[in-house]
């Protein structure tokens, strides 16, 4: 079971960038953790960068990660605070929304809707 959750994550991002640095890329890229090359989409970067106060571009790590838990059909969840705070002011997620002990937990069709609207920008990790 593990090794096909590691290829499932294969393409996940491994080392997510900040969105300001990403939006100083040329071609906005990360490598994945099965080695290959994961492009942004610019529009979609740009999107961000207008709709996100600039401290919090600067804290803001892309591609946004939800996790998936087989012990938790209907959800994902978030344990990243920037995240939490972007996807806020994104009118994505209600602002009335916390974290409770590290994690946020999103419905999945919530979610998915979400990464319909940021492509390239959120994923989401087996876990």
């Amino acid at each position: 079971m593990r090794l096909e959750i590691g290829r499932i994550n294969d393409g996940v991002v491994a080392e997510r960038k900040r969105l300001s640095h990403l939006l100083r890329e040329g071609r906005p890229s990360s490598v994945t953790k099965g080695g290959g090359e994961y492009n942004f989409d610019r529009g979609t970067l740009l999107q961000l960068e207008q709709a996100l106060p600039e401290e919090l571009q600067e804290r803001l790590r892309v591609p946004i990660l939800f996790y998936f838990d087989s012990t938790v059909p209907d959800s994902f969840f978030l344990t990243d605070e920037a995240a939490l705070q972007a996807l806020q002011c994104l009118e994505e997620i209600s602002p009335l929304r916390r974290m409770q002990g590290g994690r946020l937990w999103v419905a999945k069709p919530i979610v998915y809707a979400i990464m319909t609207r940021y492509p390239t920008a959120v994923q989401i990790m087996m876990g």
